[in-house]
């Protein structure tokens, strides 16, 4: 139960993170494509520090 809420506060703030790439909250790509691609490398961005600080 502990992990699931722990998994979900960190997808919360994820999704908190990527909202402050206007492109992405305000969905500016007109294909799924290039939006989910979009979404896929601001992830990546977000993700590479989390990684070199441990």
């Amino acid at each position: 139960m502990v992990v699931d809420v722990d998994q979900r506060r960190i997808t919360e703030r994820l999704f908190n993170r990527l909202k402050n790439w206007r492109r992405v909250a305000t969905r500016y790509d007109k294909t799924r494509e290039s939006y989910l691609g979009f979404v896929a490398l601001a992830s990546g961005k977000l993700w590479i520090p989390f990684v070199h600080k441990t």
